[in-house]
């Protein structure tokens, strides 16, 4: 099933199309400089019914060393399967548009990154015929970037590094920078990058952090994606005050019903202890309480064993 990180990890890529020319220093390899990049379609399907599509195609066209094709895939986890899906994508495209054609692989994870960047042969180890080897992007060689002049730099970049480092401790910084970069620039800018971050993050904590940056710090922004974050992040606001509301009103009920029931018991009821009983807020606490002081010979009882 498709999720919102698997989208957002390819997706990027059609965004800003010149986004891997400029990852060739990040993975170190010497790429003629793009100048051109063309979003090619990406179903691979052919006429027997079986459905063959890669996540993301580009063409990279440059003046020197002409065209290549780049298939993007987003890698959530280890799947045995998946090195014979990509060997048929670059074989198959490699055969239809014939070109050099190349594989990226996007994780979020470092057991992921490794196992996907392995060197997998159709055959035998003595006999491997056709190998794939795909170039992999993840928290292992992406780069961390906490400083908001160098996220201005590159936004699209600066979420990716975001995208896949979203669950290390890093996080927060590349956050912070991102939002902080995203100050400068117009909505129709900002939104597209905005929504891709969050879509990298879900269902990671790092998410509830950039949407609280976005209400916060993106607070002017006037656009739909970003009042409908703001709206998120005040529902949750409103629903645990709510909550808290309701379990102090249940620790103040409690705490009432202790000290009725040791006054209508005719038991002498100390300040220190009504101050005591008033003063907690934990409801298993409360209800042990409760229970002594139907029987405790004094209103000091109710602690007793404390």
């Amino acid at each position: 099933m498709v999720n919102p990180p698997h989208e957002a990890m390819h997706q990027i890529f059609r965004h800003d199309v010149h986004l891997f020319s400029r990852l060739k220093d990040v993975l170190g390899l010497p790429l003629p400089t793009t100048v051109e990049a063309v979003v090619l379609p990406n179903d691979l399907t052919e006429t027997r019914p079986v459905e063959r599509r890669v996540d993301t195609l580009l063409r990279l066209d440059s003046v020197k060393e002409g065209s290549l094709l780049l298939a993007i895939e987003a890698q959530g986890k280890k799947d045995r399967a998946k090195p014979a899906s990509w060997a048929y994508y670059v074989s198959y495209l490699w055969t239809k548009y014939g070109l050099p054609t190349a594989l990226l692989v996007v994780c979020q994870d470092r057991a992921t990154a490794e196992w996907a960047a392995r060197p997998v042969a159709s055959g035998p180890a003595y006999m491997p015929t056709l190998s794939i080897r795909p170039m992999v992007v993840g928290p292992h060689n992406m780069p961390v970037i906490t400083d908001p002049v160098k996220a201005g730099e590159d936004l699209a970049l600066t979420a990716l590094s975001a995208i896949t480092h979203a669950g290390d401790p890093d996080i927060g910084g590349i956050l912070k920078a991102l939002s902080t970069a995203l100050r400068d620039v117009p909505e129709n800018v900002a939104d597209p990058i905005i929504e891709f971050t969050a879509q990298g993050l879900s269902k990671r904590p790092a998410q509830h952090l950039w949407r609280n940056l976005v209400a916060v710090d993106l607070s002017f922004y006037t656009s739909y994606l970003a009042e409908e974050i703001r709206a998120e992040v005040q529902a949750e606001i409103q629903a645990e005050s709510r909550a808290e509301g309701r379990a102090e009103g249940l620790a103040q009920g409690s705490a009432a019903a202790i000290l009725l029931v040791l006054e209508q018991r005719g038991l002498d009821v100390p300040d220190d202890v009504r101050d005591r009983v008033t003063g907690c807020a934990d409801p298993e606490t409360l209800r042990v309480w409760l229970t002594r002081a139907v029987t405790a010979a004094s209103a000091e009882e109710i602690f007793a064993d404390e």
